[in-house]
C-alpha cells in the first residue's frame, strides 16, 4: 500500500498509463487502475473524479507556472520572445518527465475522449498566456493572437521532440520559434488584381 497521498496519486497515474497503453482507454476501468496501483477504488475516486483526469493532474500548477514565467520574462521583450522564455521553462519539466509525458501523448493521440480533454486544456493554457501578456501591457488582440500562435508553435516543437528525441526539446523549441519569426517577418505582398480584368 502507498504510504501517502502523493505516492498514491503517482501510482494511480502510472497504473492508468500502463493499462491505457495495454488495453486502450475505453477498455480500462477505474477499478482496474486502482487494483494495478495497489489501492481500492474508493482511493482512486478520492484523488481523481474520473479516469480521464488521471492524465491531466496538476493542470492548475502548470497554468500558474506558465503565468509566472511570462511575468518573470525580462523587460523589453516582444510577445513571442516572452512566450519563448516561458515555454523554455516548461520544456525543462517535460524533458525531466519524458518517461511519463511521451506515452501519455501517444495514448491521447489515439483516444478521442482524451483528445477533446487535451484541447480544452490547451485552450485554458492559451488563455492564461494571453492574460499574462495583458498584465505586461500587451494589447488584448495582440495578446490573444500571440498566445494562440505561440502555443501552436510550442506544440509543434513538442511533437518534433517526440519524433526526434536525439535533440533536446529546448533545441526543437528554439528552431520552431526561429521558423515562426521567418514566417511572420515582413513580406511584400503582390499587388491585388481586379478579378474583373
Amino acid at each position: 500500500m502507498p504510504r501517502n497521498g502523493a505516492e498514491a496519486r503517482r501510482r494511480l497515474q502510472q497504473a492508468a498509463l500502463e493499462l491505457y497503453q495495454e488495453r486502450g482507454f475505453d477498455q480500462t476501468t477505474a477499478a482496474e487502475i486502482a487494483a494495478r496501483a495497489g489501492v481500492n477504488e474508493r482511493t482512486f475516486f478520492r484523488h481523481f473524479p474520473d479516469k480521464r483526469e488521471v492524465l491531466f493532474d496538476g493542470e492548475a500548477d502548470v497554468r500558474a507556472a506558465l503565468m509566472r514565467s511570462v511575468a518573470e520574462a525580462p523587460d523589453g521583450l516582444e510577445p513571442f520572445d516572452v512566450l519563448l522564455y516561458a515555454f523554455r521553462k516548461s520544456a525543462r519539466n517535460l524533458e525531466n518527465n519524458r518517461s511519463f509525458s511521451e506515452p501519455r501523448w501517444k495514448v491521447i493521440a489515439v483516444t478521442p475522449a482524451l483528445r477533446e480533454r487535451e484541447l480544452a486544456k490547451h485552450a485554458w493554457l492559451t488563455e492564461a498566456a494571453a492574460e499574462a501578456l495583458r498584465q505586461r501591457r500587451v494589447g488584448d488582440g495582440l495578446a490573444a493572437l500571440a498566445s494562440r500562435t505561440g502555443w501552436a508553435t510550442f506544440q509543434h516543437a513538442v511533437q518534433a521532440w517526440i519524433d526526434d528525441p536525439a535533440q533536446s526539446l529546448d533545441a526543437h523549441l528554439l528552431r520552431a520559434f526561429d521558423d515562426l519569426r521567418v514566417l511572420s517577418a515582413a513580406t511584400t505582398l503582390p499587388p491585388q488584381t481586379d478579378p474583373e480584368h
